[in-house]
């Protein structure tokens, strides 16, 4: 091919590339299209490359008439686009994604990597800068498009959303951000990180975990180079530590710290930290180290709400196009409650489940292929949480579901209690019996028979006791 025709095709290539990843967006572009190469043009059909039978298919049947509109639109002669899996064998395509240039690099190939979202291309480190190795790469999903709001976590996103915008506001430095596992503290650092980053104005980020600024604090100890060690982290325009609480116990560490974070502040540089818990819960940190770390903003994430959980579900399942019923995801957001990154693993396990075999997402298959996470997160109701709710329910006190009054105001309740530990407990009738004052066991048979006949014959009795049961579950 001539060398102003292969230039030709090239520039075509890049303008497609360009065209698609204005229509889709950033994150849906490089999770599905940025591994697309181009082999060439054979007669009228252009030839595409990818290195996994998943991505093949999914691209040709999502973006494959985008793709050949495309092409003709640049080239009236290109008829045809053929997507095909990258062999081994396959002559050098002509452009990956970049910047027109050829590339020889193998491209990852699996299931896994089709799956997971592309990473961001690290930005070129400038030579002369010793910061570059000292900044842990950034998810290129975990931007503030990316973080889906509720009420648990929407005054932390705001206030990371104004450090952001205006780094160093008074009031906001340092930004303190704690909550437990999986609620999106490091997911709100990525995304300040990312936004002041690719902001007008240039400033220098350096983000690591307190883990990592030990490490470097101690390697400079050793190698006597501590000078350079403060030097290098206090010319940065913004300093961002997560999972403070590795510091407990570490005065050496927690003391430099210190005294960077005073010398950052006093250049009005700012300050973002996270942490599992507020300041003022941070034992073995030293005082001086914790009122300092309180004086800014403190923001903290609560547990997710149900709401929270399904928006969050629904934002993955758009984000990777793919269909998962409603039924599907108002169970995984009602049994896994713990925190995002299950939840979100549990929603990858299944889509990957329905890839790789071909079947459609539902409840069924949902149960089948998550049983040990549904499992694990199943709640373990207790003989004495179930005497104390119904007994708050029908106003009574708890020693009533024990005592050997007969009465029927009581006597019901009670049967209502053994009927519901027989449902939600393992336990044997005769353990339940002796939990209601030493009761035989025919007794608690007796209850749950009782209470069976009543919720089948007895429509506002059935609500109450499908009431008691729903709070006990939830």
């Amino acid at each position: 091919m001539p060398p102003e025709t292969s230039g030709q095709m090239v520039a075509c290539w890049a303008r497609i590339r360009a065209r698609l990843r204005d229509e889709v967006g950033e994150v849906e572009y490089r999770t599905w299209l940025r591994q697309m190469t181009l082999q060439g043009i054979d007669g009228d059909e252009a030839v595409i490359l990818l290195p996994t039978r998943f991505l093949r298919d999914w691209v040709n049947s999502h973006y494959g008439d985008r793709l050949r509109a495309l092409w003709q639109a640049e080239d009236a002669n290109v008829r045809r686009v053929e997507i095909r899996v990258a062999q081994a064998a396959t002559a050098e395509p002509v452009m990956a994604d970049g910047a027109g240039m050829a590339s020889s690099r193998p491209e990852p190939s699996g299931l896994a990597e089709s799956l997971a979202p592309a990473p961001r291309p690290p930005a070129e480190p400038r030579t002369s800068d010793p910061r570059s190795d000292w900044v842990v790469p950034l998810e290129a999903r975990f931007t503030f498009d990316t973080f889906v709001v509720g009420k648990p976590n929407e005054f932390a996103h705001a206030c990371a959303r104004r450090v952001a915008e205006r780094p160093a506001s008074p009031g906001f430095n340092p930004l303190f951000l704690y909550g437990g596992v999986g609620l999106g503290k490091t997911h709100l650092m990525h995304a300040i990180a990312w936004a002041i980053r690719e902001g007008e104005t240039a400033r220098t980020v350096a983000y690591m975990s307190a883990e990592k600024f030990m490490y470097r604090f101690i390697a400079a100890l050793r190698s006597q180079s501590t000078m350079e060690f403060k030097e290098t982290l206090r010319a940065v325009d913004v300093l961002m530590i997560d999972d403070l609480q590795f510091l407990i116990g570490k005065d050496n560490t927690q003391e430099e710290f210190f005294h960077t974070f005073n010398a950052l502040v006093d250049q009005g540089k700012q300050i973002v930290v996270s942490s599992d818990k507020p300041p003022s819960d941070l034992a073995g940190i030293e005082d001086r180290l914790r009122t300092r770390l309180g004086c800014g903003m403190v923001a903290d994430l609560h547990a997710t709400t149900y709401e929270l959980r399904l928006s969050i579900l629904q934002a993955k399942a758009a984000a990777a196009q793919v269909l998962v019923p409603p039924k599907v995801m108002e169970l995984l957001a009602t049994k896994i409650t713990s925190n995002v990154r299950e939840l979100e693993g549990a929603l990858n396990r299944l889509v990957a489940h329905a890839n790789l075999f071909g079947r459609p997402i539902t409840v069924d298959s949902a149960h089948e292929v998550l049983h040990d996470v549904l499992r694990a997160h199943e709640k373990r109701v207790s003989i004495e949480e179930i005497q104390r709710k119904v007994a708050e329910h029908y106003n009574l006190r708890l020693t009533d579901m024990v005592s050997a009054r007969r009465a029927r105001n009581v006597a019901r309740p009670r049967q209502v209690a053994m009927y519901l530990a027989k449902q939600l407990t393992q336990r044997s009738l005769p353990e339940i019996g002796r939990r209601f004052g030493n009761r035989d066991h025919t007794t608690v048979m007796h209850a749950v028979s009782r209470v069976s006949e009543l919720i089948a014959q007895d429509a506002s009795f059935a609500e109450d006791v499908a009431l008691l049961r729903k709070m006990l579950e939830t």
